[in-house]
């Protein structure tokens, strides 16, 4: 039996997008997905952090820009970023009476991350499909 205009309307607005890239002048994986890509997460050092942490249950400070091999400042803005958005979270304590900054991720950074990670995925299977 046909479905109304209405019906398709509303299955096409909340069914996810999948499939190739398509053709020439018609849409496809890139235009789907690349507006949903986490633009937070898309900067190089935020993404580097956010995948340290993936793995690590938590990373100190030092750690990370270790691990990074950047500065106190770029590391300290892009943190701060990732706090706001609440996908890491920062605990402040002292070990003696030297400072200790340690990150986690939270459960929203973790979920963000699969979600971009699988954007990513749908990506480069499509220019593999090519």
């Amino acid at each position: 039996m046909g479905r109304t205009a209405a019906a398709r309307s509303a299955e096409s607005t909340t069914k996810p997008r999948t499939g190739r890239v398509g053709k020439e002048g018609e849409p496809g994986l890139f235009e789907d997905a690349l507006p949903n890509l986490d633009r937070i997460i898309h900067e190089r050092m935020r993404l580097g952090i956010l995948s340290a942490l993936a793995v690590n249950e938590s990373l100190s400070f030092n750690d990370l820009k270790k691990l990074l091999q950047t500065s106190d400042g770029n590391l300290s803005v892009h943190a701060r970023r990732l706090e706001e958005v609440n996908y890491i979270e920062c605990t402040k304590s002292f070990e003696g009476r030297v400072p200790r900054t340690e990150y986690h991720l939270t459960e929203a950074g973790r979920t963000a991350f699969e979600r971009y990670l699988d954007h990513m995925e749908a990506l480069i299977q499509a220019m593999r499909e090519r």
